[in-house]
């Protein structure tokens, strides 16, 4: 797989199940490395690739999100000055100080997609981020999506064709 994407642009990934769009998506974010062949990537990446992938399920909400904001390269006076609206986007906030492993996985949803996006990534990387979102929800999101198109690149993986359609610049078939 060759592609590039600059700012702006927004690579929609589609494929059947067991294709590899996951895997390709954990190489871009480091979480796994690639076999043989060079992954270059540039500025911050912000990702949400699993239902609270990167939570720590003992930790609250709001811990969590000083964990993921330090992970990125935050401080934490950067991240005490969005971890309001955070909260606010993901409609958690009686549950914020709970364990992550309490949270349905909407709730989980929404608190990852908050910390994704409010930590200004250069890249942005989602996977079915909107699946299970509500209506109300998958409006915001794309609000925000659209925003930081501005100036963010993303890389967005969905089998609903409607929302690749809306939010991709391009789409590669896995």
């Amino acid at each position: 797989v060759s592609f590039e994407l600059r700012r702006g642009e927004c690579l929609g990934l589609i494929g059947r199940n067991g294709a590899g769009k996951t895997t390709l998506l954990k190489m871009l974010n480091g979480l796994i490395k690639p076999d043989k062949g060079r992954i270059e990537m540039r500025g911050r990446v912000g990702a949400l690739i699993a239902l609270g992938a990167g939570f720590n399920p003992i930790l609250t909400g709001r811990e969590n999100i000083y964990v993921n904001g330090s992970i990125l390269g935050l401080t934490k006076r950067e991240i005490d000055e969005k971890i309001d609206g955070i909260i606010d986007f993901a409609e958690i906030g009686d549950f914020i100080d709970s364990p992550v492993q309490s949270y349905s996985s909407g709730m989980a949803v929404r608190l990852g997609f908050a910390v994704a996006t409010a930590m200004e990534p250069d890249v942005l990387i989602l996977d079915e981020v909107l699946a299970v979102g509500d209506f109300s929800f998958r409006y915001k999101c794309y609000q925000v999506i659209d925003n930081l198109l501005q100036r963010t690149a993303v890389i967005f993986v969905s089998h609903n064709m409607p929302d690749v359609n809306r939010i991709s610049t391009e789409t590669m078939v896995l």
